[in-house]
This record gives C-alpha cells, structure tokens and sequence, in this order.
C-alpha cells in the first residue's frame, strides 16, 4: 500500500494503457485501479437481458405444502 501511494501517478498511466493494476494490502489484493467508463467484466449492463427474459403470470404460485414450509401461507 505505501508503494502504491509512492508510485500513484506511474500506477494510474499503466491502469490507462489497460494494464491490469491490483494493489494489495500484507499481500492480499484489495483494490484495481481501472479508467473511468471502462467497465469491469463483472459489471452488467443496464437493459441487457430486455427482451430475453420471460415470467409467467403465475411465477409466484406455489403449491400449498411449499408456500407452507417457506411460511408464504
């Protein structure tokens, strides 16, 4: 963490060529530097399953015995 703090702006120039940047903490990582409007691989994306997703009108109709043992009855 102190290297990083030292090492900040040369950390941000290597984050804005798309180098992976992980800086760690008694060397467990503990945060990625990434540039702004990058997105992580992890992020979703507002919208993206409209249209492929369906429900059925009844999704949330439980046969009793069921209901009843997650106490919905």
């Amino acid at each position: 963490m102190h290297e990083a703090k030292t090492q900040l702006s040369r950390l941000v120039e290597r984050a804005l060529a798309g180098e992976d940047v992980v800086i760690t903490r008694h060397g467990k990582p503990v945060v990625r530097l990434v540039p702004v409007g990058r997105q992580s691989r992890f992020a979703a994306t507002r919208g993206m399953g409209k249209g492929k997703v369906w429900m059925a009108d009844d999704w949330d109709e439980w046969p009793d015995d069921i209901a009843e043992a997650f106490g919905m009855k």
